[in-house]
């Protein structure tokens, strides 16, 4: 049961990751919590890991389209790992209920910003 929800939620993530260039921290995390009951740090954890498979996947077949631009990508690439680092150093110092409410926060400023 454990492996088809996990199946699943790699589905619905990479359907969404092709569709509108989301699915790690907006698809998966939430599914990992509230599906597989997964913890913050675990769920997050996970979902970069996973999000590291579908991403090649996903920049290999739009770059077959000619849908790449791989200077712009080396560019936010490189510093995004910068910020992974610190974020991940700060991640481990927050309580994990405040992550889940400031994570909840940030998917609710996407979700209205997308509508306006």
């Amino acid at each position: 049961m454990r492996a088809a929800q996990l199946i699943g939620i790699g589905l619905v993530s990479g359907f969404f990751s092709a569709l509108f260039g989301v699915g790690g921290g907006i698809v998966i995390v939430p599914l990992l919590v509230i599906a597989l009951r997964f913890g913050q740090r675990l769920a997050t954890g996970t979902s970069l890991a996973a999000i590291l498979i579908s991403a090649l996947a996903g920049a290999s077949t739009y770059a077959l389209h000619g849908e790449v631009k791989p200077g712009a990508a080396a560019i936010v690439g490189v510093p995004a790992v910068v910020g992974v680092l610190a974020g991940t150093a700060l991640q481990q110092r927050i309580p994990v209920d405040k992550l889940a409410y400031g994570f909840a926060i940030v998917l609710a400023v996407v979700g209205v910003r997308l509508r306006v």
